[in-house]
């Protein structure tokens, strides 16, 4: 994979739901502040009780949601966000993620989103309107 600069970065989150509607000068802005990590087949991004401050955005590979009993909830992929939920209610991860092929991942701390949102209300907008759709990988 080459290296993602920001750009690229900028044109994957105009590519999601979340993201989508906001103008190139704020996706460059988030952009700046995402985090690059990779992970290996069967490795876990989080799990179930853990501590949320990071969502994340898939650039390549397949991730796993599953419950406590490890049963699969949804499989995501490129382009498809998770972890974002438990940022906003200050709960703990509701749910195991764990990626199912190596994978290459953007994130995004809660500190970032807040000040993001605090920035451009827009976001703020966006989130609803995804939240609202009914979105939610327990309920799958």
């Amino acid at each position: 994979m080459k290296p993602l600069n920001l750009i690229d970065r900028a044109f994957l989150l105009k590519r999601t739901r979340l993201f989508g509607s906001l103008d190139l000068d704020l996706l460059l802005t988030i952009s700046d502040k995402l985090e690059l990590a990779h992970f290996r087949q069967s490795e876990f991004i989080f799990h179930l009780n853990q501590e949320a401050n990071q969502m994340y955005l898939i650039v390549e590979g397949k991730i796993s949601i599953e419950n406590a009993h490890h049963e699969q909830l949804a499989l995501l992929k490129a382009g498809e966000f998770f972890g974002d939920e438990s940022i906003f209610n200050e709960k703990n991860r509701a749910y195991n993620a764990k990626s199912t092929t190596a994978s290459v991942l953007l994130s995004l701390s809660r500190n970032h989103l807040l000040g993001i949102i605090a920035e451009c209300p827009s976001v703020a907008l966006a989130l609803l309107e995804t939240y609202s759709a009914g979105i939610d990988f327990r309920k799958r």
